[in-house]
């Protein structure tokens, strides 16, 4: 088929992966936007119901932007991820008004339209990106075309984890802003923590609250607390890891300040800047949909017809971004050298002989929940490395350990990131296999946590290691470790082809592992 396209004109763009719909045009900036967002009279969002809403509001909603149809350029839509009967609703119209308007059409990813719309309301060039809403967190940075994902939720979105929590309390939909208020007037109670290297789930956390005694009004300002430091951990780990210097916050949990803040104190201690787009651009809008697919149009991104099914699983790392032809900063700061180092938990300090390692504080975290985590994590660590030795795991040897600080041998060699090859990682996945074999999962397989010596890879840095013989323990450590070397590198399948072969000749119940890693990868799509 053949399209006019004119060379001055506007986007028009229609978001509707989930509870709203919203159409909007993009030129320069942004032209119009409207929205009609579908509220359950009860409980959560019912997929058919928001179809049948989106449905019925469809065509006031796109006249109330749509008022030149000649100026249309093009028509952008979100192809997914989301609700498949909201999604399939969205794409038909986009379909009709391409071929009424006689425009290409542009199939979008709702993920990585948060991501460019956050880009473009900040000025920032490439950042890492916590996005956060109802059904997704993840954390993501720019690698070699694509957008990788660091860490994300392994069950459910911190939205829905915060609507799931209000449901239950008779809170009105969505559950954020009301969690939001009764927070302000509450005070900490302990709740479960659950991060496993730059991943974490939420169900635990959201269950102990729920099942909490307490007022309702602490258990709220607790599980945002929890919640949310466990989210501004996994983005600092991202940020340490690649060596970037800029954080945005998109997604509509963004819109909640206690999170803003603590990203904005956790930056401002590690010398990186944190914006947030303004509040128009947060949750699930038109605007991001049409401008990314301005862009998309701009680099000749279009999707003929033919091709236009929806996504409902569509991950942001599948997207190629043609429109950055940059190949994306990852480990600017180079390997470590004499002197300090400073890691997302702690500061280690670089002897000739020994090594340092001593936990900070973390200003963005609740006091008493801060120390918690570095008494724990010091404990746990400190043992778990001198069992993994005696499990024939190569690890640093232990000299003394305090509170918060251990002091240990410094292992000379290159850290892992900096080396990676198919030969060095199968050595890694040996040592992982072997790892597991002894009972303890590392909780933080990062090529940042493993030094290649000598043809042997010592692991290093357990803070968040623990004993443990669940094949969904195990399957989660190799989906840490894959999901690194995916955001990290450029041939990440061959790597963890060469992974897993060293895993399996070192770790007998290796398949069963592999499999639920697996399974552990399909749960990160949109729920």
């Amino acid at each position: 088929m053949s399209y006019k396209r004119p060379e001055e004109g506007l986007v028009l763009g229609l978001e509707g992966t989930a509870w709203n719909l919203s159409a909007s045009l993009f030129g320069e900036d942004l032209v119009a936007l409207h929205s009609s967002p579908y509220v359950p009279p009860k409980g959560g969002i019912h997929p058919r119901e928001a179809a049948q809403h989106h449905a019925s509001v469809m065509k006031d909603v796109i006249s109330r932007v749509l008022t030149d149809p000649e100026r249309i350029r093009a028509v952008a839509f979100s192809q997914g991820p989301g609700l498949g009967p909201s999604l399939r609703t969205v794409a038909t119209a986009a379909r009709a008004l391409s071929i009424a308007l006689g425009v290409p059409l542009v199939g979008v990813n709702h993920c990585v339209a948060h991501i460019e719309i956050g880009r473009w309301a900040t000025g920032f060039s490439d950042p890492i990106v916590l996005y956060a809403s109802g059904a997704n967190t993840q954390v993501l940075g720019y690698l070699n075309g694509r957008y990788r994902i660091f860490g994300e939720t392994l069950d459910i979105g911190l939205g829905n984890a915060l609507d799931k929590f209000a449901r239950y309390h008779d809170l009105p939909h969505p559950g954020g802003p009301a969690i939001e208020n009764l927070a302000r007037m509450g005070g900490y109670i302990e709740l479960p923590y659950t991060v496993k290297g730059m991943d974490l789930a939420f169900s635990g956390l959201v269950s102990a609250a729920q099942e909490s005694t307490a007022p309702l009004e602490d258990v709220c300002f607790s599980l945002q607390e929890t919640a949310f430091a466990m989210c501004v951990e996994v983005t600092e780990r991202a940020l340490a890891h690649a060596g970037k210097d800029e954080v945005i916050l998109v997604g509509g949990v963004g819109a909640n300040r206690r999170l803003q803040e603590m990203l904005r104190v956790m930056c401002e201690e590690r010398g990186a800047v944190f914006a947030v787009p303004e509040r128009t651009y947060l949750g699930d809008n038109g605007a991001m949909i049409a401008y990314t697919g301005r862009i998309m149009l701009e680099h000749g991104a279009t999707l003929p017809l033919e091709e236009s099914q929806i996504r409902p699983g569509y991950r942001a790392d599948e997207v190629e971004v043609v429109w950055r032809t940059e190949p994306g900063e990852i480990f600017a700061g180079g390997p470590q050298e004499d002197g300090i180092a400073r890691g997302a938990e702690a500061v280690v300090e670089i002897g000739e002989d020994a090594v340092v390692k001593r936990r900070l504080s973390k200003r963005y975290r609740h006091p008493k929940l801060d120390r918690r985590l570095i008494a724990e994590r010091t404990r746990a660590e400190a043992r778990l490395i001198s069992m993994a030795r005696r499990g024939g795991v190569p690890t640093p040897v232990i000299r003394d350990i305090t509170s918060d600080t251990i002091v240990m041998e410094r292992v000379r060699g290159d850290l892992l990131k900096y080396v990676a090859t198919p030969e060095t990682i199968r050595v890694a996945g040996e040592t992982v296999g072997r790892l597991h074999a002894a009972g303890i999962v590392h909780g933080d397989l990062t090529t940042s946590n493993m030094i290649f010596r000598n043809g042997q890879c010592v692991l290093i840095d357990f803070g968040l290691a623990s004993t443990s013989s669940e094949v969904e323990s195990r399957g989660v450590d190799l989906h840490v470790f894959f999901q690194t070397l995916e955001s990290t590198t450029a041939n990440s399948g061959e790597l963890i082809e060469a992974f897993i072969e060293g895993y399996s000749g070192a770790f007998p119940d290796a398949d069963a592992v592999i499999e639920r890693e697996h399974e552990i990868e399909l749960r990160g799509r949109y729920l």
